[in-house]
């Protein structure tokens, strides 16, 4: 196969203009107006709003290009759009190929015949989607999401690009994905099926073949796997007349994949290729990782399990929700998309779930997940409104949708499950859609579509692979969707009902895939949108970049429950961060004490689409916030925990290994300046793959009304000489403890470009920040507690070209304690 590319420099214009412009693809309008200073950068201020006539508008793109002479010499050619988004028209040297309306399927069109070796032209008419939505809405209303612009659910488009509580209302326009020629000879792999066969300890790995040819004679299909070690294994086979054929090779001595914190990633690489005599045809190349992975669903005391089993080992699904990277996907970079997958791994995660808000993913996401371990859990791309699926164009539509990206995600290692929709489910039970008659046909044709067809061609496709309906779901359908005796819950009553972060103890989810609190992002961050004068929570542009309704409010809320009132703007940003941390870190710790029930824990949200305030652990360009940092914690392989009750404080350890792990715990209880009026140690054994309960101390004879305020409860873990964590409790809100300046002293120094930085308090510090001014760094630990009498030995790289004056003078510390005292 020789391909041409047809990316790089086109020209666009808006319909009805006679300027080109220059233009880029992959890209879009909006990126390609910014790059030409025709329009406000939408993610500053307000001017999201003052660039909504893009998308309401139509324009055309064109290339104009010289066929390269081995690929024109082909017996056939064909023009591939990878994504097209979305309603867009296609037509090569004046001849019209085809129209589009979905931005998930790829298209294809023989153009042998047009093309010229000189002179061509290629030109693509996007019409609006916004205008098409609207139009189609007009016509028969759909419930969907009250942040967006109505009537996305009547296009195959990503549904957040119109708007969402996170996200802006900028849906882009353009060719986002890779544009080329193809030219073949005789035959070509239409599709290839790779599957894995484990049995008794031994693996065979098979591709099955479908050929689209055009001669009678001999085809040959070969499978060749090279081994991590540089190993290589070759089978081959004979195409049948029927164009079919399945290769199976054995693998000598397999190397099994695990997920992040169970083991090894080893990835084969894959060749399949298709040849005629000696001539090679076609040829796909796949990483693929060894591995069995299963949903198991038995039925045990509490109802029926839902846990993720990976070479026959129970997994607890440790990690986050995932949404896009960017409003405008295609100005994500290979190095900014492996930052925030690395930043998911360098804090335990094990599972990723792909929204059904957003899209599905480039290759090049699940090429970083299979490299770093990170399981996927993809949803398809319905979430939170009622989608016209009694339509059969609009069904037929999705049926090749479905298709394409099954089988082309299929085969990947990190791949754990298949899920319908987003909330859609919940949404016929309990958001008022089943009470509207007008819906009541919508409602059928949901129930066919998720519960039997999708399913169907699910299993069609890829019979390896478990498929879910809907999450949240029990499985029964439209019955009790956020259960806690199977299925899958999402939890939204300590944000959307404004219950306390204690709360979460009520809950025993078989599997928590959604939950989560909002922070806003770093102030650094805050400046990129905010001049000074907006930083205010109420502001103008605080609220523009603020897109769920009452969420300041909500946070503000809760941070008085918790904090003090923040003395400042700055040691409001710091304290949501906290908040937000404190939060998620509560119903984490809970879940995984009760590993035994709850399978699994996917916090709302990885990421952030643009600057804002949201529910993000990373946000926009990849800042640790304070979550990201207790992630790092609460998802530690060895987790120790404390179960507060006061004046009982109950000590867990929660360990993911695959042995039983040893140590001790020193306790103690202590007031915040440090005197000890109680302390034990007691030896640890913490059972693999489960929870243990230490002990549960009940301190009620040191702890009265009158000193409550002044009281820490403090466990650490230590292997040996090693400190392992610590972890601390309280006898009274945080506002209400009696801290004063806890006087941090850091010392510093560095060795091999990493900056070391000693701290030490002469009374107790809540929950450290720590930063360099005026440079991004990520610290080995941040936003933790400081007792009294320990030291605390604190990491992260020295900026390059620094001295460490320089770092010395740069460094930021404070704790609750300068949140509000002057």
């Amino acid at each position: 196969m020789n391909v041409q590319t047809l990316t790089g420099a086109w020209h666009f214009r808006q319909v009805g203009t006679e300027e080109w412009l220059a233009a880029t693809v992959p890209g879009g309008v909006h990126t390609d107006l910014l790059a030409l200073g025709r329009i406000p950068d939408p993610f500053v201020g307000d001017n999201e709003k003052h660039v909504q006539w893009v998308a309401e508008a139509d324009w055309e793109y064109r290339y104009q290009f010289a066929a390269e002479a081995d690929v024109l010499q082909q017996l056939r050619v064909w023009l591939v759009c990878d994504g097209l988004d979305t309603l867009a028209a296609v037509t090569l040297n004046g001849r019209f190929l085809g129209q589009t309306n979905n931005m998930f399927r790829q298209y294809r069109w023989e153009v042998k015949e047009l093309l010229q070796a000189e002179a061509n032209e290629l030109v693509i008419a996007f019409a609006s989607p916004v205008q098409f939505i609207t139009e189609k809405q007009a016509q028969r209303p759909l419930p969907g999401v009250s942040q967006a612009i109505p009537g996305g659910s009547h296009l195959r488009k990503a549904p957040c690009q119109f708007g969402w509580d996170w996200g802006p209302q900028l849906p882009p326009i353009g060719v986002w994905k890779e544009i080329r020629l193809e030219g073949g000879g005789d035959a070509r792999l239409a599709d290839v099926h790779l599957q894995q066969h484990h049995a008794d300890g031994q693996v065979n790995v098979s591709a099955a073949l479908s050929v689209e040819r055009w001669t009678d004679e001999a085809l040959t299909a070969r499978l060749r796997v090279v081994a991590p070690d540089g190993e290589e294994n070759v089978g081959e086979t004979a195409v049948s007349p029927t164009a079919s054929a399945t290769v199976n090779l054995p693998i000598a001595n397999p190397q099994l994949w695990w997920p992040n914190g169970y083991g090894e990633q080893p990835l084969y690489q894959v060749i399949v290729s298709l040849h005629q005599g000696d001539v090679e045809l076609d040829q796909r190349v796949y990483q693929l990782g060894l591995r069995t992975l299963k949903l198991r669903q038995d039925a045990d005391e509490w109802g029926r399990s839902f846990e993720f089993m990976v070479n026959g080992v129970p997994i607890f699904a440790k990690g986050s929700n995932w949404i896009p990277a960017d409003s405008f996907p295609t100005r994500i970079s290979d190095d900014y998309l492996e930052m925030l997958i690395r930043g998911a791994a360098e804090t335990h995660q094990n599972m990723l779930r792909v929204w059904g808000g957003g899209f599905f993913e480039e290759d090049r996401f699940y090429d970083l997940c299979d490299r770093y371990g990170i399981l996927i859990w993809q949803d398809f791309i319905f979430s939170c409104s009622v989608y016209p699926l009694n339509d059969p164009d609009f069904l037929e539509n999705v049926r090749i949708e479905v298709s394409e990206n099954v089988r082309r995600l299929r085969h990947r290692t990190s791949l754990a499950l298949w899920c319908g929709n987003n909330e859609m489910e919940w949404g016929w039970v309990d958001w008022g859609w089943k009470h509207q008659s007008d819906l009541d046909e919508l409602k059928i044709a949901y129930d066919r579509f998720f519960h039997h067809t999708l399913p169907e061609w699910c299993a069609a496709a890829d019979p390896d692979t478990a498929y879910w309906p809907s999450s949240p779901s029990s499985d029964t359908p439209f019955e009790n969707p956020n259960g806690q005796q199977q299925g899958d819950a999402h939890y939204w009553d300590v944000w959307h009902g404004r219950k306390p972060f204690t709360a979460y103890r009520s809950q025993y989810p078989r599997f928590m895939s959604e939950f989560g609190f909002q922070a806003l992002p770093p102030l650094a961050t805050i400046r990129t949108y905010a001049e000074e004068a907006d930083w205010n929570m109420t502001s103008y542009i605080m609220e523009r970049h603020q897109k769920n309704d009452s969420g300041n409010s909500l946070m503000v809320g809760q941070m008085l429950d918790t904090f003090r009132l923040p003395k400042d703007f700055s040691s409001l940003v710091y304290l949501s961060m906290a908040l937000q941390a404190e939060g998620i870190r509560y119903g984490v710790e809970h879940w995984r004490r009760h590993r035994d029930r709850v399978a699994g824990t996917l916090y709302w949200q990885l990421n952030d689409c643009w600057p804002v305030a949201s529910w993000s652990s990373l946000d926009y360009f990849g800042r640790w916030k304070a979550l990201h940092y207790a992630a790092r914690r609460f998802y530690a392989p060895v987790m120790l925990s404390i179960e507060d009750a006061p004046p009982r404080q109950g000590v867990y350890v929660t360990s993911d290994l695959r042995e039983t792990w040893e140590g001790n715990l020193r306790w103690s209880l202590e007031t915040l300046a440090g005197e000890v009026l109680a302390a034990g140690e007691e030896p640890v054994q913490a059972a693999p793959l489960a929870a243990t309960h230490i002990q549960t101390y009940n301190l009620k004879e040191y702890v009265t009304d009158d000193n409550r305020r002044n009281l820490v409860f403090i466990a650490e873990l230590w292997q040996g000489d090693r400190h392992v964590t610590t972890q601390t409790a309280f006898f009274a809100p945080t506002k209400h403890l009696r801290l004063i300046a806890p006087a941090i002293q850091a010392t510093c120094c560095h060795e091999d470009g990493v900056l070391y930085i000693e701290l030490a308090a002469h009374s107790l510090a809540r929950l450290v920040e720590l930063s360099l001014d005026g440079v991004d760094v990520v610290f080995s630990d941040n936003y933790f507690d400081l007792p009294v009498g320990r030291t605390m030995t604190i990491t992260c790289p020295l900026p390059a070209g620094w001295q460490l004056s320089q770092a010395e003078a740069a460094l930021r510390i404070r704790s609750v304690y300068d949140s509000f005292a002057n």
